[in-house]
């Protein structure tokens, strides 16, 4: 008998939405064991979703409505519950079909990244949360995802803007916290407005500075996902800027804390913040330019 229960923080969903609607999950009802429940809810809460946050702001969120990403065809709920659904597949070729389905239709590649890939990724949480699909689910559909990102992105960054000499951007989790999908998805949205991004995953602080020293950037943009990381977060800022073979050299935080109280971001010692990957992109370039004219 289907499970018709109601998920709790829906979200995305419609209130009519349920596993009887036609959203069948793999698992549904199952409770995986408290220790893979812990892990990945420590996961959840201190990785992916603030990064997540930083590419798309809730609908009743703080600060006002923005405009939708891009134009054409606009990602509806029903598509994140399909997807949803399609990600959680033993391959990724189906999930990968329907977003094709959608580009024909006219839906815009950055449209999929911000109003499909990201909120899908919300939704396996929230399902997960309600019971309706187990911790093999989650961690499945989340894995689904940075493929389909992978597949995407020659499509995507085709639509690049030429490279601008000068944009260089290191973007790297505080070290010790973990490569996630949002950052995939931030680096990818500055590739393709010309920038030059350093993502490659650095285990310890030493390899960060180690690289800061080697390498020229503009930006270095970190991610934190809790409040006790940032009395880290504060002093890899300070010997980072010691350290820097640019000594112009601009720092961005991202993550849960800096969401919370963006006053954050100057106790760390960092230069700014931005709630989605756009603004990312805009705060940059501002921030390049100011420090061009400083050193002028």
């Amino acid at each position: 008998m289907a499970n018709t229960r109601q998920p709790r923080d829906a979200g995305f969903l419609s209130p009519q939405w349920s596993v009887a609607d036609g959203i069948e999950v793999q698992g549904a009802g199952r409770v995986a064991p408290m220790s893979d429940r812990a892990r990945l809810e420590q996961t959840i809460e201190e990785q992916i979703i603030p990064r997540l946050m930083l590419m798309h702001r809730e609908a009743n969120g703080s600060g006002g409505a923005r405009p939708a990403v891009g134009s054409g065809v606009a990602p509806s709920p029903e598509h994140v519950a399909e997807l949803s659904r399609l990600v959680i597949a033993p391959s990724v070729e189906p999930a990968l079909a329907f977003i094709e389905g959608q580009r024909e239709r006219g839906m815009p590649l950055e449209r999929i990244y911000v109003e499909l890939l990201v909120p899908t990724a919300r939704l396996l949480v929230e399902m997960w949360n309600a019971d309706y699909c187990s911790f093999t689910d989650v961690t499945i559909g989340l894995w689904r995802l940075q493929q389909l990102v992978h597949k995407l992105s020659p499509a995507f960054l085709n639509e690049a803007e030429p490279r601008q000499d000068g944009r260089r951007l290191l973007l790297v989790p505080e070290p010790g916290e973990q490569h996630t999908f949002g950052l995939i998805m931030i680096a990818e949205f500055f590739r393709r407005a010309g920038w030059d991004v350093w993502d490659q995953p650095l285990n310890s602080r030493s390899e960060l500075l180690d690289v800061v020293r080697r390498e020229h950037f503009s930006i270095v943009g970190l991610s934190v996902g809790s409040v006790e990381r940032l009395a880290a977060l504060t002093e890899t800022i300070r010997l980072l800027r010691r350290q820097s073979r640019n000594a112009q050299v601009r720092v961005m935080v991202g993550g849960a804390p800096f969401l919370d109280e963006p006053g954050r971001v100057f106790d760390v010692g960092a230069d700014s913040t931005a709630i989605d990957g756009e603004q990312a992109i805009v705060i940059a370039e501002d921030l390049v330019l100011a420090a061009s004219a400083t050193a002028s």
